[in-house]
């Protein structure tokens, strides 16, 4: 199988969508904090992913707190040692205490690490599943939801983020329980040798608590505004080297450097405010246990002096008291790292939480086949009819509207009625921002109308799956994407099933055989987004790899209009013994393109203006002709306006998308 055949597999379990938090944008969610936000609840969600690798973990969290037990074992053997072989000056007694708590020292270390090979391959299986299934989830979204997201701030989630989460997984996940049963474990031990110092030492947990509290929640908004700044760096990163070209040629690489210096910053500040903040509780933290401990130092001395406790019983409380200072001194930055794996979490789950584009058609796959298909947007859902054979596209009242306009915004598609016969060619015509790359978009379920039905060979497509409707409809952009792949699996993404003929065929179609000319021929690798051939070169590809399959449908959006006259020539007359055996739907900008075509269907204003062979329209219609001539007269300038003020939220999206 090809290595950049880009194919969407069964999601997990933990993959099923949920209602999103928050809506995105390039500075992401608000980061102040919703009042119900809980660090807590938000790291419960990774709960199904953990789920799997529970037992190493808990093993791991176990083994962990014998070791952390066992150096408050150490204290209790200087107890005896300075009340026993110390006090009756027995040296043997020394080096047997001395022997025993190098075991203990060794065995505590021993333990550490055995718990550390017990959580680092599971807990990177837990990072990759996750990767996974956040790639799995980026793939079956809807188009809508690519067009409104930073491609940084995906990229962002997929890698920092989960970094965060694994780190959470590995240590302070741990160690939060570990640290948390060593301090009540400690503090009982204290208790129990001398009630009256343990007192003094645990005078600081109440304001350590309060402290601890304000500080999480101050902490919460700074983590998320780095995180969100890390995706807007990454997206001016990605945007910067994809365009490299563009900002070359027209000399921006000063105005870029100073747009990454400006994120830079205040990135830095960022993290500089989180650096404060953590500072300064860890200070707290480490200020009032150490005042407890001097004071429960001469409050002891005293006690011995006066003969009301041991020497030993001192030393053992003390070194009890030290081996707490650091369970203690941990909790401010095991509370920050929870809270940047929370936040991470967080914006894990927002492009989790974002219904895929199938969800419908599972529900209606799980139903059972007799199930009712679901209902367009604009009407009831309708239970499954016998198809007619060989009926083509049918557009019936279609409408659509992006979902981000306004509701004064007039439609892209305002009820288009179009019927493309069962092996026909229909090209459609349009001036720019008229909807025809929109229309087009809709055959596919790139995006969903707003209103009307869409029909196959009278099967209703909201009724197909996805998988089988794209087998069936295949489609060629104007401007065509190619992966870091070779230039032979490049064209057989178009098809699970194309074989080495059927490759070599499409190549020949499509005009591309250029590609036996390089150096390892359809083997050869064209690097990212194919920027090693020219463009028209990539076209052809594009083009290649929509017919290398045999569709049933195909959808080309001028699919030659970066080729020169002659190349045109030659994949026009390959191409129409292609149409010959295919219903296609083809915009077209040029008369060459439109020759192609059985007929001619003329988009204005988001309607269908006039339907008819290309002689026809040019006696029958002055925008028409304008349009093949390529002049600009009133009528035609009007119509423009009137459909781009269709579209003024979108600029030319109706023709860009």
């Amino acid at each position: 199988m090809p290595a950049a055949d880009i194919r969407t597999e069964e999601p997990d379990p933990a993959d099923s969508p949920t209602a999103a938090d928050t809506g995105p944008g390039l500075e992401g969610p608000p980061t102040d904090g919703a009042s119900d936000r809980s660090a807590v609840r938000s790291l419960l969600r990774l709960w199904p992913y953990v789920r799997p690798v529970r037992v190493r973990l808990f093993s791991a969290a176990g083994v962990a707190i014998v070791a952390s037990c066992i150096g408050l074992v150490i204290p209790l053997v200087l107890k005896w040692l300075v009340d026993g072989p110390v006090a009756d000056r027995d040296p043997a007694g020394v080096w047997l205490g001395g022997l025993l708590i190098l075991a203990l020292g060794i065995a505590e270390a021993a333990l550490f690490g055995f718990r550390r090979w017990l959580v680092a391959r599971p807990l990177a299986g837990v990072e990759a599943a996750m990767r996974a299934s956040l790639y799995r989830r980026l793939q079956r979204l809807p188009v809508a939801f690519h067009d409104r997201w930073a491609s940084g701030q995906l990229l962002s989630r997929g890698t920092t983020d989960l970094q965060l989460i694994r780190m959470f997984l590995a240590f302070p996940l741990t160690f939060l329980v570990v640290n948390g049963t060593t301090i009540a474990v400690g503090c009982a031990v204290l208790l129990a040798q001398e009630w009256t110092l343990g007192l003094v030492l645990l005078a600081p947990v109440i304001p350590l608590v309060a402290l601890c509290s304000a500080f999480e929640r101050r902490f919460f908004g700074a983590a998320r505004r780095a995180q969100d700044q890390v995706g807007d760096l990454t997206t001016v990163v990605e945007e910067a080297v994809l365009g490299i070209r563009i900002v070359k040629g027209f000399g921006r690489h000063r105005s870029q450097a100073q747009a990454f210096r400006r994120l830079t910053h205040q990135l830095r500040g960022t993290e500089l405010h989180k650096a404060r903040l953590l500072a300064g509780i860890w200070a707290l933290i480490m200020t009032l246990p150490e005042l407890a401990i001097g004071a429960a130092l001469v409050l002891g001395t005293v006690q011995v002096a006066d003969g009301d406790l041991s020497a030993g019983t001192l030393v053992a409380f003390l070194s009890t008291a030290m081996a707490l200072r650091w369970p203690v001194e941990s909790i401010g930055f095991l509370l920050a790292m929870c809270n940047e794996a929370a936040t991470a979490a967080d914006r894990y789950f927002e492009v989790m939480d974002e219904p895929a584009a199938d969800a419908a058609d599972r529900k209606a796959a799980a139903a059972g086949p007799g199930a009712p298909v679901p209902a367009q947007r604009n009407g009831s859902a309708q239970a499954p009819q016998s198809p007619p054979a060989a009926d083509g596209i049918r557009f019936a009242g279609v409408v659509f509207r992006h979902p981000d306009a306004g509701p004064d915004t007039a439609p892209v598609l305002d009820g288009v009625d179009l019927h493309v016969r069962s092996g026909e060619t229909l090209a459609l015509v349009g001036a720019t921002g008229s909807g025809k790359t929109t229309l087009t978009a809709l055959v596919p379920r790139l995006y969903e109308p707003t209103a009307g039905r869409i029909s196959l060979d009278g099967r209703d497509i909201t009724g197909l799956p996805r998988d089988e409707l794209r087998e069936l409809v295949a489609v060629a952009f104007e401007e065509p994407t190619l992966f870091s792949a070779t230039a032979g699996e490049n064209v057989l993404m178009g098809s699970y099933e194309a074989e080495e003929h059927d490759l070599l065929r499409a190549l020949d179609i499509a005009q591309a055989d250029f590609v036996h000319q390089l150096p390892d021929g359809h083997r050869t690798e064209v690097g990212e987004q194919g920027l090693s051939l020219s463009g028209g070169q990539r076209q052809r590809l594009a083009l290649a790899r929509a017919i290398v399959g045999r569709p049933r449908f195909l959808v080309l959006d001028d699919p030659l209009s970066a080729l020169d006259v002659h190349t045109e020539a030659l994949v026009e007359a390959a191409l129409r013994r292609v149409l010959a055996t295919t219903t296609a739907l083809v915009v077209a900008h040029r008369p060459s393109t439109v020759l192609l075509a059985d007929r001619v269907a003329l988009l204005s204003g988001g309607r269908v203006a006039a339907v008819g062979t290309h002689d026809e329209l040019l006696h029958g219609s002055a925008e028409y002709r304008a349009l093949m001539a390529g002049v600009t007269e009133e009528k035609t300038g009007n119509a423009d306006t009137g459909t781009d003020a269709g579209a003024s939220a979108h600029g030319d999206e109706g023709e860009q998308r």
